[in-house]
C-alpha cells in the first residue's frame, strides 16, 4: 500500500502538480519571451511540487471532520487516523519552509510576494465554509506562481502577468466545478460550499463561460505582447479540449465529471505548447 505520506500529499496523484504547473509555465515564458534561465524554472518547478503537497496536508486538516462523510475521500490518511493533525501540520510547514529557501536567491520582490501566496495557500481549505465560489479563491491561489515568475524575470509585475493570473482563475472555476459536481450530494449533506452548489442548473453554462473567459484574456495577453498564429493554433487546441469536457458533464454523471477535470491537464498543455512554439519559431 502507498505510503501514508505520499498518499496525504497527493503525490501518487499529480493532477494537481500540473494544473498547479502549467499558469506557473505560462507566466515563466512569456515573462522571458521564451528562454526562461535554467535555475529559475528549476526553482519554480521545484516550488510547485512542494506548495501544492503542503497545500493538500493543511486542505486535509482542514477538512478532516469532513472527508470522512464524502465517499471520494473518506479513505483519506487523515480521516483514517493514519496521519495525526499534528503531522500533516509539521509536513505542511517543513514544505512551505523548503519552498521559501529555495526562493532565497531569487530577488526582493520575489521573496515579497511569497507572502501573500503562503496565505492564500494555506487559507483556500477554509475558504470552503464561508464563500459561494472558493473555486475562484483556489484560481488566485494557484495562479500566484504568475507574478512572481515575471518577479524572478523581469522584476517587476505589469498588467499582463495580473491579466494572465485572472485568466487562471477563470479556468481554475470551470475545472474544479467539475471537480465538485462529483461530490455535490455529499456537500450539500454536510454544509460545505461549492460552485457546483452556487451555480446550481446552470453550472454547465458557468464552466463554458469560464472557458471561454480564460481564452479570451489569453487571446488578449497575446495581442498585448504580439504573439503569432502559432499561439492561437494553441488556443484553439484548448477551446477543443473545452468543448469535450462540456460534452462529457452535459448528463452531469460523477464519473464523467471526474473524467473532465482530470482531463484539463491537457488544456494547461495545449496554451503552454501555443506559447512555447510561437518564441521557439520567432525569428
Amino acid at each position: 500500500m502507498t505510503h501514508r505520506y505520499v498518499r496525504l500529499l497527493r503525490l501518487d496523484k499529480p493532477i494537481g502538480i500540473l494544473l498547479l504547473l502549467w499558469p506557473t509555465l505560462w507566466g515563466l515564458w512569456f515573462a522571458a519571451k521564451g528562454l526562461p534561465s535554467v535555475h529559475i524554472l528549476l526553482i519554480f518547478a521545484a516550488g510547485v511540487v512542494l506548495m501544492r503537497s503542503a497545500g493538500c496536508a493543511v486542505n486535509d486538516f482542514a477538512d478532516r471532520e469532513f472527508d470522512a462523510h464524502v465517499e471520494r475521500t473518506r479513505m483519506r490518511p487523515l480521516a483514517t487516523g493514519e496521519v495525526s493533525r499534528h503531522e500533516a501540520l509539521l509536513l505542511a510547514a517543513g514544505l512551505s519552509l523548503l519552498a521559501f529557501l529555495m526562493i532565497l536567491p531569487l530577488n526582493r520582490l520575489v521573496i515579497l510576494l511569497s507572502v501573500p501566496a503562503l496565505f492564500l495557500a494555506a487559507s483556500y481549505p477554509f475558504t470552503k465554509r464561508f464563500f459561494s465560489i472558493p473555486q475562484a479563491y483556489l484560481g488566485v491561489a494557484f495562479g500566484f506562481g504568475i507574478p512572481m515568475a515575471y518577479a524572478a524575470v523581469q522584476g517587476g509585475v505589469p498588467m499582463d502577468a495580473w491579466l494572465l493570473l485572472l485568466a487562471n482563475l477563470f479556468w481554475s472555476v470551470a475545472y474544479d466545478t467539475e471537480y465538485a459536481m462529483v461530490d455535490r450530494q455529499d456537500d450539500l449533506k454536510i454544509g460545505i460550499k461549492t460552485s457546483a452548489i452556487t451555480f446550481g442548473k446552470y453550472e454547465i453554462a458557468a464552466i463554458a463561460a469560464c472557458y471561454a473567459a480564460t481564452l479570451a484574456l489569453l487571446t488578449y495577453v497575446g495581442l498585448r505582447v504580439g504573439l503569432g498564429p502559432v499561439f492561437y493554433l494553441g488556443l484553439f487546441v484548448a477551446g477543443g479540449i473545452a468543448l469535450y469536457h462540456l460534452w462529457l458533464i452535459r448528463r452531469r454523471e460523477r464519473t464523467a465529471c471526474f473524467k473532465a477535470f482530470l482531463h484539463n491537464h491537457w488544456f494547461g498543455l495545449a496554451v503552454f505548447a501555443g506559447i512555447a512554439m510561437n518564441y521557439l519559431l520567432s525569428p
